[in-house]
C-alpha cells in the first residue's frame, strides 16, 4: 500500500474536514494521522493528513480527482508520496557542527533526505563531504562578486533539482532576489539569547552579561535578515560557574538539534507559512523517534 500526505490551506469554513475525509474514503484511502488548525486572527485553515491508499490509488489520480473540489471550496492543496525523499543542498562556512550533525543523521537514516550537494565559501569541509560521496562545490564570495556567486549557487540548485536549501552556519547574507526566488525553501539556524547579542563573539557577550539561558532559532530566510518565519526553537540553561567555552559547546549542541528538527518538520510537510509566522503540526508517532534522536 502506498503512503501519501495531503496538505490543505484555505479560508476558514464549515465542513472542510468532512470534505477531505469523505473524498479520501471514496478513493479507498484510510487516514492514519490528521492535524488541523483554525487561525482566527488570519482567517486561515490549515490541515495535514497522512493516509494509505488501500485500493492502489496513485498520486496523479488523487490530485486530479480533488482538483474540482479544491477549486469549488477555495482550497490550496498538495498531495505527496511519502516514499519520495526531498532533495536538499547544504551550505556551510567555517563552523562545521551543524554540517557534521546533519551528515550523521542522514547517514544513519534519522533524517530521510537526499543531500544532492554541499556548497561552501571555504575549503575546510571538502574532504569530509567527498568522503560521504556527496558533491562539494567551492564558491568563493567577496564583496565584489556576490551576484555571480549567487548565480553559481542557483545553478547548482537547478542542476540538482534541489527543493530545499539549508544554511548550516553559512555566514553570508543572501540577496533579496534570492530570498524571494526561494521563498519558503531556505532554512537558517542562528543563536538566540535573552537579551539578544549581535555581531562578533555572541557567546562571549552572553557570558559577560551573565545570561541564564542560551538557545537557537531555526527559521525560513527572508529579505529581513534573521526575521523570517520561525520553525523551531530550543534553549539550554547555563550558570555562573560555566565558561565562555562551555557556552559555545552547549550552543553548538542546541543549534544542531534545532536545525535538524526544523528540517525534519519541513520535509514531512508539517510546516505551513502563515504570514510572518508558521503553523507547525506535531510529528506523527512513526517519525517522532527519529526526529528527536540527538
Amino acid at each position: 500500500m502506498s503512503r501519501y500526505t495531503l496538505t490543505v490551506t484555505c479560508p476558514i469554513g464549515r465542513g472542510i474536514v468532512a470534505t477531505v475525509s469523505s473524498y479520501l474514503a471514496e478513493q479507498g484511502c484510510n487516514i492514519t494521522d490528521s492535524s488541523q488548525f483554525d487561525d482566527m486572527q488570519t482567517g486561515r485553515f490549515f490541515m495535514r493528513v497522512s493516509f494509505v491508499a488501500e485500493t492502489g490509488a496513485d498520486l496523479a489520480s488523487l490530485r486530479d480527482g480533488f482538483a474540482p473540489i479544491g477549486q469549488e471550496k477555495g482550497i490550496e492543496f498538495s498531495f505527496y508520496d511519502d516514499a519520495d525523499r526531498m532533495k536538499v543542498v547544504l551550505m556551510v562556512s567555517r563552523f562545521g557542527h551543524c554540517l557534521n550533525d546533519l551528515l550523521y543523521r542522514w547517514r544513519i537514516g534519522a533524517l530521510p533526505i537526499d543531500i544532492v550537494a554541499v556548497i561552501s565559501n571555504h575549503m575546510e569541509y571538502q574532504k569530509l563531504v567527498v568522503n560521504h560521496d556527496i558533491p562539494f562545490h567551492y564558491i568563493r564570495v567577496t564583496r565584489d562578486n556576490k551576484p555571480q556567486a549567487e548565480a553559481q549557487i542557483m545553478d547548482v540548485v537547478e542542476a540538482t533539482g534541489a527543493e530545499l536549501i539549508v544554511l548550516a552556519r553559512y555566514m553570508q547574507v543572501l540577496s533579496d532576489e534570492m530570498c524571494t526566488r526561494m521563498s519558503g525553501r531556505i532554512i537558517n539556524i542562528h543563536h538566540s539569547f535573552l537579551p539578544s547579542f549581535k555581531g562578533a563573539n555572541p557567546y562571549k557577550q552572553a557570558f559577560e552579561r551573565g545570561v541564564k539561558l542560551i538557545g537557537a532559532t531555526s527559521h525560513y530566510v527572508t529579505a529581513d535578515l534573521d526575521e523570517g518565519p520561525i520553525i523551531e526553537q530550543d534553549i539550554v540553561r547555563v550558570t555562573h560557574a560555566q565558561s565562555p567555552e562551555d557556552y559555545i559547546s552547549l550552543g553548538r549542541d542546541v543549534e544542531s538539534q534545532v536545525l535538524a528538527r526544523a528540517i525534519h518538520a519541513h520535509i514531512h510537510r508539517r510546516v505551513f507559512l502563515n504570514g510572518n509566522k508558521t503553523v507547525v503540526f506535531p510529528a506523527s508517532p512513526g517519525s517522532y523517534a527519529s526526529e528527536r534522536m540527538g
